[in-house]
């Protein structure tokens, strides 16, 4: 078995990344490497530039992200960790892929239109061929399974699409068709202020996410202020149906403790959240104050670089053989 997953370096992780990915990225490389297969985890620097940042603050986010994701769990001796420019071979693919990716594909891309909103003429290209670049990140490693959540869904169809049409039109099976992995615990975490809108770092409102960096006060400020409703828990996660911003910190609640939803909400019965909230921030703090602490010592450690180098040797290594194999098919020589 082999994994690929990325995120991009754009800020701070949050709440939402920890419980929606990394959790489960952590649970997987112990897994994979168990069974001798590889995770390959890399932090996206080349679709960050779609957004307009200074060269200064872009090159810390991305030594930022690194010792976030290692303070989180990732574990560089038993995962390839890497940013995505330390290896051209994903570019070189996308630009290959580009000859595959159809415009009427991209065209039905729901992320671009999101991103793009009303000014479409003005976005940059990168953004609206963002999924072939991103299906180049995946095939070069030829994984098996891609942890995708809801809103990756249509970019793994997309890359799996591309890979099918480049495998037809070159007689051979250059790439791997990818399989999406969801996770049965994976978590979809949503904004304290919205329980309709997703946890995001892009959210104007600091109070909407629950950052790794916060410190302990802040993390219990922004739960004690967190929208809710005035109705006491229910005896099980059914009875919350039509409370979205109640359903998101039992949901919280949950995926810090690992209990069930129905289990949360059998503890909590009958009582409000001038009791749940307390009990939430409390368990919040016990998880993500150590990671904060690893991650403060992380970020002044000069080894960020080597081990960003080190897994960017092997990522260019297992990167080879497919930028070869895609090269030959299409008849070009290197």
């Amino acid at each position: 078995m082999r994994v690929l997953s990325g995120i991009q370096p754009t800020g701070n992780l949050h709440l939402g990344n920890y419980l929606g990915a990394i959790v489960n990225w952590v649970a997987m490389q112990d897994d994979v490497a168990r069974d001798g297969g590889a995770c390959f985890f890399f932090l996206a620097d080349m679709h960050a530039i779609t957004v307009h940042e200074q060269r200064e603050q872009r090159m810390a986010n991305v030594r930022d992200m690194a010792a976030a994701l290692i303070a989180a769990g990732i574990d560089p001796e038993k995962s390839v960790l890497f940013n995505q420019a330390r290896v051209p071979a994903h570019a070189e693919l996308a630009w290959l892929l580009n000859g595959t990716a159809r415009i009427g594909w991209l065209n039905r891309m729901t992320q671009f239109k999101d991103k793009a909103g009303k000014n479409r003429e003005g976005a940059s290209v990168g953004l609206f061929v963002y999924p072939v670049l991103q299906a180049a990140d995946i095939l070069l490693y030829q994984p098996t399974h891609v942890p995708v959540g809801e809103d990756q869904k249509q970019h793994l169809e997309l890359t799996r699409d591309i890979a099918e049409k480049f495998n037809t039109d070159m007689g051979r099976d250059v790439f791997t068709i990818p399989e999406p992995f969801i996770p049965e615990q994976s978590a979809r975490i949503m904004s304290l202020r919205d329980g309709s809108a997703k946890m995001s770092k892009s959210d104007p409102s600091d109070m909407s996410r629950i950052n790794l960096t916060d410190d302990n006060d802040t993390i219990a400020q922004k739960i004690r202020k967190a929208r809710t409703d005035a109705e006491p828990l229910p005896g099980d996660y059914a009875g919350l149906a039509g409370r979205a911003e109640a359903q998101n910190l039992v949901g919280i609640y949950a995926s810090i403790t690992g209990l069930s939803r129905d289990a949360v909400c059998a503890r909590f019965a009958g009582q409000g959240f001038g009791t749940f909230k307390p009990a939430l921030a409390e368990a919040l703090v016990a998880q993500l104050a150590p990671i904060r602490t690893r991650y403060e010592a992380l970020r002044r450690d000069d080894s960020i670089d080597a081990v960003l180098e080190q897994g960017a040797s092997a990522a260019r290594q297992a990167a080879e053989p497919t930028l070869a194999a895609a090269y030959d098919a299409l008849g070009l020589m290197r």
